[in-house]
């Protein structure tokens, strides 16, 4: 059976037959999360060091495509819904993820990494942070383990907790947006609730996203960094045209409902992915203290977030 499992050709059969599993309507978002994560632990990912610059490539795509399922005043009722929420959530996050990290005498620029990341986006906001700071590459592995490690578990527990609160489509798809990290488990979390769910969560995310832009300048600034640049998250401006090609152009109508499906699926084979990238030897090499801080950033930004929302 051990050789089995680390005969190449094998371990790579295996991986893309789930991957294509994962393709079909069989499989939800925790599955696929779940097989990926399954596939790494039992058999070791035979696509790992290839993976990691597709992941972020199907995501981004993906996202583009769901936005063929929105319509134009549903995005902006969204965005204005989640507008007031966001500012708070992220200013909160950023505060206290600067006391805890003195409270735990945390790295600085690990503590502003894991805040970041939860505060915006999870993985992007890490990404797009860490050329400005310059962290160790073992703090930027750490900040990113520790947030694809909540995320897999936020994809979980909040649709969940969402069925046992009874949250309406509306709230839950807005507090998924807010308390979920990283985008790829904001949609996968909304699209198990729901469709509803899956078009607010989206569209407040992605606007949630573009704070990365305002706090890149500050982080420069706290840094004394003026000469990094900036990384914008220009797929988000495809994701708008999207909605407005399927809002003024009716041809558009045809397809959109074709291209959500298609989207959905992706963004099953990204949570795929992304599983495959963890590990047991990935997980042990998180610290008690950086995941504690990012526990209580987590848990406060999701409980504060669910008592508004429900309020």
């Amino acid at each position: 059976m051990k050789e089995l499992i680390q005969n190449e050709t094998i371990r790579k059969t295996v991986f893309i037959i789930l991957a294509v599993v994962c393709l079909t309507p069989l499989i939800s978002s925790p599955v696929a999360l779940a097989l990926g994560f399954g596939l790494a632990v039992f058999m070791g990912n035979p696509f790992e060091k290839h993976l990691h610059k597709y992941i972020h490539l199907l995501l981004q795509v993906s996202i583009v495509g769901l936005g063929f399922g929105l319509k134009l005043n549903e995005a902006l009722q969204a965005g204005k819904t989640g507008f007031f929420l966001t500012v708070v959530s992220i200013c909160t996050v950023m505060i206290l993820g600067y006391i805890l990290g003195k409270v735990f005498h945390l790295e600085k620029k690990l503590s502003y990494l894991i805040s970041a990341g939860t505060a915006i986006c999870g993985g992007s906001a890490i990404a797009a942070i860490s050329p400005i700071i310059k962290p160790a590459t073992k703090e930027i592995s750490l900040g990113l383990a520790i947030i694809f490690t909540l995320n897999s578990v936020a994809l979980f527990v909040y649709p969940a907790i969402g069925h046992l609160l009874h949250l309406s489509q509306e709230q839950f798809g807005l507090w998924c947006a807010v308390g979920i990290h990283d985008t790829s488990s904001v949609v996968g979390a909304a699209g198990k609730y729901g469709n509803e769910a899956l078009k607010i969560a989206t569209t407040v995310k992605l606007a949630r996203a573009l704070w990365i832009i305002p706090v890149s300048v500050i982080t420069m600034f706290i840094f004394k960094n003026k000469e990094s640049k900036i990384k914008i998250p220009w797929f988000i401006g495809w994701f708008i045209l999207a909605i407005l090609l399927n809002t003024y152009f009716p041809f558009f109508d045809r397809f959109s409902g074709s291209v959500t499906v298609l989207a959905k699926s992706g963004l099953n084979l990204t949570l795929f992915f992304i599983g495959s990238t963890l590990s047991i030897q990935t997980l042990k090499t998180i610290g008690t203290k950086p995941l504690a801080a990012a526990v209580i950033l987590w848990v406060t930004i999701s409980v504060g977030s669910l008592l508004y929302i429900i309020s």
